[in-house]
């Protein structure tokens, strides 16, 4: 079995989509968020954008709790902005197979998602160009889904199950 990660800049709806998803494929939901390091919440909340040293336990935790599931038989959905071509591919190296949903957006859509979650988040409005400078786009990796994340949630969610069920 193989897993899914829900990537893309902040506002992109990583935790709705991998949300709806994990619902409809009865898998469990990892809330790649839960996992980050005190100090890197705390750099987050003060606008501080995350490196890549910072970044690095994150990841590993995250490729951990894939392996596990799949140790077990199980896949599962996490959530996790994977925004560097070799933050997926530390991800990869650990998981079989794993696919990654990119959940496209623009700079302006993105902000005002984020904008709009203001003080329910740890990350702040400030910190979203660094996103958009951080990002490798996987386009043309294996194993990766691009999709429009402005699409309605049910017709994201059907639209990416429909993609994991027809590539095993």
């Amino acid at each position: 079995m193989s897993s899914v990660v829900f990537m893309g800049v902040a506002g992109c709806g990583k935790s709705s989509a991998g949300q709806a998803v994990a619902q409809r494929m009865g898998w469990p939901l990892i809330e790649g968020d839960d996992y980050h390091l005190e100090a890197s919440k705390a750099k987050m909340r003060q606008g501080i954008a995350l490196t890549d040293s910072d970044r690095a336990e994150w990841l590993a935790i995250l490729g951990g709790l894939l392996a596990d599931q799949q140790r077990r038989g199980q896949s599962a959905a996490l959530t996790c902005s994977a925004l560097k071509r070799s933050y997926r591919d530390l991800l990869r190296s650990r998981n079989a197979g794993l696919r990654f949903v990119y959940l496209e957006i623009d700079k302006p859509h993105a902000l005002q998602r984020v904008a709009a979650r203001a003080g329910e988040h740890l990350f702040p409005p400030s910190l979203v160009d660094s996103q958009f400078a951080t990002l490798e786009a996987p386009h043309g990796e294996p194993g990766v889904l691009c999709i429009d994340a402005l699409l309605p949630r049910d017709e994201l969610a059907d639209r990416v199950a429909e993609w994991l069920r027809s590539n095993p």
